[in-house]
């Protein structure tokens, strides 16, 4: 009974561990680093400029290159960092079920990998195939288009919906209120946004605090 009990706590605390060891790791690549500059970036009602960055197929991709959609799901994320890694899953699932009613995902990755070496180009499509991404994933090369949008974190999300001005920025901030455990979300700020532009609705909440590591960045 003992060997069992031991044996049941080490399971337990397993995941703890890997998560603490990532952290670790993050507390590690900040002190080589510095936190993304301070912008003000888009507000809710600002119409988004287009951009043009290399996915991991080795294509360049634009907004223009979708001109069926009614919107965009920018999303900065990363490969490194334990809160993106935590949505990868959601992202993957929305993208699914949205893509196909006109909001598809556009993934970024913001961060230098000169300071994280893990969120370089080759290891996101490595991350991207072992994931199973089905939307294109974007290295933000010189860091140029993290800061027009104004994301600090990774994940960081941009909801855009094509007007006649434009694309207007709808919504800005969390995919949903919990990280660490899909099956405790309360809400899904992400769905909700879509959902009410989808019905010809205003966007009841239009920014949250994004939850996640800061974007990386070269000391100068």
């Amino acid at each position: 009974m003992l060997v069992l009990a031991v044996s049941f706590f080490a399971a337990c605390q397993a995941p703890k561990t890997e998560e603490a060891k990532e952290e670790k790791k993050e507390e590690k690549t900040v002190a080589m680093s510095t936190e993304a500059p301070a912008a003000e970036g888009y507000k809710i009602g600002d119409v988004a400029t287009d951009f043009s960055l290399k996915n991991i197929d080795d294509k360049m991709v634009s907004l223009a290159d979708y001109p069926d959609t009614k919107g965009f799901v920018v999303i900065f994320t990363c490969n490194h960092c334990p809160y993106a890694k935590a949505y990868e899953d959601r992202i993957v699932a929305f993208d699914k079920a949205y893509k196909e009613k006109g909001y598809p995902v556009i993934a970024i990755n913001p961060n230098d990998p000169t300071v994280q070496e893990a969120d370089s180009f080759e290891l996101m499509k490595v991350r991207a195939e072992e994931k199973g991404f089905t939307f294109p994933y974007l290295m933000d090369e010189g860091q140029k288009i993290y800061p027009q949008y104004g994301a600090k974190k990774t994940p960081h999300v941009y909801v855009l919906q094509k007007e006649d001005k434009g694309l207007v920025v709808k919504y800005i901030g969390a995919i949903d209120d919990n990280f660490k455990d899909a099956s405790k979300v309360t809400e899904k700020y992400l769905e909700n946004a879509v959902n009410a532009l989808l019905e010809g609705k205003e966007v009841e909440v239009e920014t949250t605090k994004a939850i996640g590591c800061s974007i990386k960045t070269a000391k100068a």
